[in-house]
């Protein structure tokens, strides 16, 4: 049988930051509270819970190099929300975003957790931030806890 290291889903004595953008935030605030919940839910204290607000997507990869950076957190959790429009600017933005959050939790020493959604339509924006598809925020937070677990194992 082979050897499997996996994380699991408990946030007890971790501390974790939020990092969310303020754009769209009638539904950036769903998903930071679908995040907390779920920290909280998995043992986390509030007190180890900081949440970051930028202005947009686009910021969240530099927002987030600089908690990495200052704050003594053992995941960061990135929100956003983006809604299609009628320019090229929701690509741009979606990939600037997603390239670099990705590069940061690649280079850095903890996990760093996506949670932007891209949407259509205003009706995915709603179905993806606490209705019917779930709370994408309440998911990003499972896999910083579960990453946070599993970092730990690998040293």
């Amino acid at each position: 049988m082979p050897k499997v290291i996996e994380g699991h889903l408990n946030a007890e004595g971790r501390r974790f930051a939020i990092v969310a953008a303020r754009f769209n935030s009638i539904f950036a605030d769903q998903l930071v509270g679908g995040a907390v919940d779920s920290l909280v839910r998995h043992g986390a204290n509030d007190d180890d819970i900081t949440v970051v607000r930028c202005p947009g997507s686009f910021e969240l990869p530099q927002v987030a190099a600089r908690v990495a950076d200052s704050l003594a957190v053992d995941a960061i959790i990135c929100l956003g929300v983006l809604i299609r429009g009628a320019t090229p600017h929701f690509d741009y933005i979606a990939a600037e975003a997603a390239k670099g959050i990705g590069a940061l939790g690649t280079e850095g020493d903890i996990p760093v957790a996506f949670g932007v959604i891209t949407c259509d339509t205003l009706e995915q924006a709603i179905e993806r931030s606490g209705s019917k598809a779930g709370n994408k925020g309440c998911e990003a937070a499972l896999a910083a806890i579960e990453m946070v677990n599993l970092y730990h194992d690998l040293h």
